[in-house]
């Protein structure tokens, strides 16, 4: 669940400023200018791509220490990324404005095939590599990512982009982004403490040992119980709130007061204005 959530954030994000860009431009009737949109995307896309690629290249070359030092970065990057992401949404719901300027500026001064190509190429490329480090956070923290889940956060972001630009429906994105925010604030918190935990493992913070074990026994068969952290219910809880039956101090620290800061820093920007 958590990879439709952030896919389908990270989609809808590049959807709307992609959708701004291309609705501005339609409305002025500037042929090139929309080539070069697209042209923007598409290149964005690829590197993506090849961004991903590399990634997964770079990130299996380490073993045992140096592979725990590396994923407790990257979590402790994730959940940090990830935070400013839905607090930067928060403060900045009025972008349609802003994007608009920055068309209008590119155009202006006759800056078109580096200007309009570069606002899509980085709005576009800028959420592929979050989606990627996003990604392999769960991938970290939870063992398995679900490729049908993700395709499908993909296809639900592009299908609002879709329905809000081409045909012109009114769709609650306001209403959509305040629900996943909330949730993300819980991913971040719970790829925080994750990446303490690692670092723990690594022996570059101490662990004063677990403070609860609530985990219950494997079953008979070797299988994990309902609400082990790693059965399906368990699971569940600690892809989307951080949930974790046998916490360090530090770790559960980290969480808690994550949690506090990143809902505190959220209820404090997210009533600015009104996204247009």
């Amino acid at each position: 669940m958590t990879e439709l959530i952030i896919v389908f954030r990270e989609v809808l994000e590049a959807s709307l400023i992609i959708g701004i860009l291309y609705t501005y431009l339609k409305k002025i009737d500037n042929g090139n200018a929309i080539k070069q949109l697209w042209k923007g995307v598409s290149y964005a896309l690829i590197a993506s791509m090849v961004g991903s690629f590399l990634f997964q290249i770079f990130a299996g070359g380490f073993q045992g220490k140096a592979e725990k030092l590396f994923e407790g970065f990257v979590m402790i990057i994730a959940s940090i990324t990830l935070a400013s992401m839905i607090i930067w949404m928060a403060k900045n719901q009025n972008i349609a404005n802003e994007i608009k300027q920055k068309a209008e500026k590119s155009i202006s001064e006759n800056k078109l095939g580096v200007g309009i190509f570069s606002l899509a190429f980085i709005s576009v490329f800028r959420e592929g590599i979050e989606t990627i480090l996003f990604l392999y956070g769960i991938f970290i923290k939870d063992g398995n990512v679900s490729i049908i889940l993700s395709l499908l956060g993909g296809l639900l972001g592009l299908s609002i982009g879709y329905l809000i630009f081409i045909k012109g429906k009114s769709v609650p994105v306001k209403t959509f982004f305040n629900v996943s925010s909330i949730l993300l604030i819980f991913v971040a918190s719970g790829m925080l403490a994750y990446g303490v935990h690692e670092l723990e493992s690594a022996g570059i913070i101490k662990d004063y040992g677990r403070i609860w074990d609530i985990n219950p026994e494997l079953n008979s068969d070797g299988s994990y119980p309902l609400f082990h952290d790693k059965g399906y219910i368990g699971g569940f809880f600690k892809g989307i709130f951080g949930y974790n039956g046998n916490p360090s101090l530090i770790e559960f620290l980290t969480w808690m007061i994550s949690l506090i800061c990143f809902f505190y820093l959220y209820n404090l920007f997210r009533d600015v204005k009104k996204l247009s």
